[in-house]
């Protein structure tokens, strides 16, 4: 993993709020949050949230008595993500979910929607969640499927392997899409000390764009897949965006197009 897979600075938060957030991470959302439900837990942490599409779940599924407090590494993430209207008093702060500023067994459940792939020392930030769960707590967290399994990040990477073919950017196969392994979950999470089998499931759902340069600007745009083009090709952000809008096209058509994307969901007790 490269520093600037973890940057989602700039404009990257309101364009991944704008398109990414639709396009991958809604229907996701809102079945972590009907999992965690089934716990009835009185409080809830947040790691990674992102610019807060499972904290609107959260917040419109879970009685107003519920304390959520919403976390991530990135300061202008949670900025965005502070901006929409809530039933709770949602609790912001920036915070590195390998070292969390709260007391031991400070809530009964702990949520990480696409956000584990991104912790450098993935065991570390297992035993936080350990750490800060009450006896009892439930831990719940997704990671993508493979590249294969979802196919609008498949066919950008492909994009850039074409368009970039002596040094491709790379995060897509380097960080979202490479923590799928059920063996090496099940490992990481054992040695972040919970001695409960997790279980994984697989679940796939379809989404939707209105045209090809959807997907295009939403992974090249608003993730950190652009610093990763910017880093190595300064002036080819924009001939990145019409490769990956070109390859969609190709295998998907023109006007509305239809994707396969692919998750694993991992429910743990503490």
């Amino acid at each position: 993993m490269l520093k600037t897979d973890t940057g989602f600075t700039g404009h990257v938060p309101q364009l991944y709020e704008t398109y990414l957030v639709p396009l991958l991470f809604e229907p996701y959302a809102k079945d972590i949050v009907n999992r965690l439900q089934l716990s009835k837990p009185l409080s809830i942490l947040e790691t990674a949230a992102g610019t807060g599409v499972v904290t609107r779940e959260l917040d419109a599924q879970l009685p107003a008595y519920v304390r959520i407090v919403a976390t991530d590494l990135n300061q202008p993430m949670i900025d965005q993500a502070a901006l929409q209207k809530s039933n709770h008093v949602i609790e912001w702060k920036a915070a590195d979910a390998q070292q969390l500023p709260f007391a031991d067994e400070s809530f009964d459940a702990v949520v990480c929607q696409f956000g584990v792939m991104f912790f450098p020392d993935k065991p570390k930030a297992y035993a936080e969640a350990y750490r800060v769960l009450k006896p009892g707590g439930v831990f719940i967290f997704n990671v993508w499927d493979s590249l294969h399994d979802n196919d609008f990040g498949d066919a950008v990477n492909t994009a850039m392997e074409t368009l970039f073919a002596s040094d491709p950017p790379r995060f897509l196969a380097r960080t979202p899409y490479a923590y799928n392994d059920n063996n090496i979950i099940t490992n990481d999470l054992t040695a972040g000390g919970f001695i409960n089998t997790p279980f994984i499931e697989t679940v796939t759902c379809y989404t939707t764009a209105k045209s090809p340069n959807t997907p295009a600007i939403a992974f090249c745009y608003g993730s950190p897949l652009r610093n990763d083009i910017e880093s190595k090709h300064p002036m080819m952000l924009e001939k990145a965006v019409e490769a990956a809008e070109a390859e969609i096209i190709m295998r998907f058509g023109t006007g509305m197009v239809k994707g396969k994307l692919q998750a694993k969901i991992v429910q743990v007790l503490k």
